[in-house]
């Protein structure tokens, strides 16, 4: 029989603190530069076998398993989609691609990860990833006809589109540190850092149980069960298979409040724990391949953007400019609420010469997506339109107030009509 342990929960039993100490044990990073990503999503194209007999554990013992995983090597491949219930991300992500390069897209790179992986914020993909400790990781992202790779190996970051035949050239953490150069942020590309996001965040409003047991990939893994204790979130649970032998989470899948198909489902289709061959990390642009330094990039932008020249594709949204103080902390953004159901609130100056964004002041691309999923509403705050996906909602009121969170849209009302109140 599967292991079921529903009465124990982290709350009860301490282990946010153990939540809270585990993140840095893991060095399976995938080096994705440049993107601040939304939730990415896996599809589980994995043959089940029956649910393995383990022993019993605790979700204490479980995220304990998981901090102390040491697995620094491996290989595999995943199936990713994402279901936000949003139109295809590519054409916009192209669209903002072609606002940011100077002269409208002359000078810029179709291999920076910056506006390239935000594809995977929606549709399906496959990807196969390596890792050989914190210094030595590759994700490439396969489709038909092409592939596009990040490869990030020692003191080099490398992004190569083979479509396009462009690569674009970076700096590690460490070098990018010594120059004062910010090294790209990564999204969260595999279970485990999914994982992470979740765990990291555990504590009274969350309740984490062991709910079974499956067959993963081919290895044996417990089922880590998380679910918000509040009302209002728009996140329903999260199911993270832990592998039963090394701690690594294999699967990661994220059902809403709402019911309906997963948000994110994240898993490995094919996994191996061996040290890759350190040639997997080898690159050398191919003859003919245009190269975009990053730091040259930069610069153009940064020149451009003094100009008035860059940021093309952005320059409608009235308003940001304005972007002021909110509370007594002097920080233009204002978090309300705490855990699974908390609202950050951003508000415009209010100043002489202000003006909120309105919808018509987006750029075409951005003015459709937008279109596709805005409701009207009002409150006690006054009216304004929400903005929805399966995951994360936001209110933009007509004065220019934003209220954005993974909550429901009753809850961002509730939120404007309360921060009304208080001013």
């Amino acid at each position: 029989m599967a292991p079921n342990d529903t009465a124990r929960t982290t709350d009860e039993a301490g282990e946010g603190s153990v939540v809270r100490r585990k993140a840095a044990r893991y060095a399976v990073p995938v080096a994705v530069a440049g993107v601040a990503a939304a939730t990415i999503g896996l599809v589980p194209a994995l043959a089940a076998s029956g649910d393995p007999d383990l022993p019993d554990v605790t979700a204490q013992e479980l995220i304990a398993k998981i901090a102390a995983s040491d697995a620094e090597q491996l290989s595999g491949t995943v199936k990713i989609t994402t279901d936000l219930g949003l139109p295809s991300l590519a054409g916009l992500a192209g669209g903002v691609a072609d606002g940011l390069a100077p002269g409208g897209g002359e000078g810029g790179s179709s291999a920076s990860p910056d506006a390239r992986l935000m594809e995977l914020a929606s549709g399906t993909h496959t990807l196969r990833i390596a890792a050989d400790g914190p210094d030595r990781q590759k994700l490439s992202i396969l489709d038909d006809a092409a592939e596009y790779s990040v490869i990030h190996n020692g003191d080099d970051v490398w992004a190569y589109d083979s479509k396009s035949n462009e690569v674009y050239h970076g700096e590690g953490a460490g070098a990018a540190a010594e120059r004062e150069h910010p090294a790209p942020q990564e999204p969260p590309a595999t279970p485990k850092e999914l994982a992470d996001e979740v765990l990291k965040a555990a504590g009274d409003t969350t309740s984490v149980t062991v709910d079974g047991t499956a067959r993963i990939a081919g290895r044996d893994a417990y089922q880590l069960l998380v679910k918000p204790k509040q009302s209002g979130s728009t996140v329903g649970s999260v199911r993270i298979a832990v592998d039963a032998r090394n701690g690594v989470p294999l699967k990661f899948t994220l059902l809403p409040s709402g019911g309906g198909k997963a948000v994110v489902d994240a898993g490995f289709t094919k996994v191996d724990f061996s040290r890759p061959p350190a040639s997997t990390f080898d690159f050398t642009p191919p003859k003919g391949a245009k190269v975009t330094e990053a730091d040259e990039l930069h610069d153009r932008e940064e020149g451009a953007s003094e100009h008035g020249e860059g940021l093309k594709g952005l320059k409608g949204l009235k308003g940001l400019e304005g972007l002021g103080p909110v509370g007594e902390d002097g920080r233009a953004v204002n978090v309300i609420g705490e855990g699974w159901t908390a609202i950050a609130e951003i508000r415009t100056s209010g100043g002489e010469g202000s003006t909120a964004p309105e919808p018509g002041d987006a750029p075409p691309e951005a003015q459709k997506f937008l279109e596709s999923f805005g409701d009207r509403v009002k409150g006690d705050f006054g009216t304004g339109t929400v903005f929805k996906t399966r995951l994360v909602n936001a209110l933009m009121t007509d004065d220019g107030t934003i209220y954005v969170g993974a909550v429901t849209q009753d809850a961002l009302v509730g939120a404007a009509n309360a921060a009304n109140a208080a001013r």
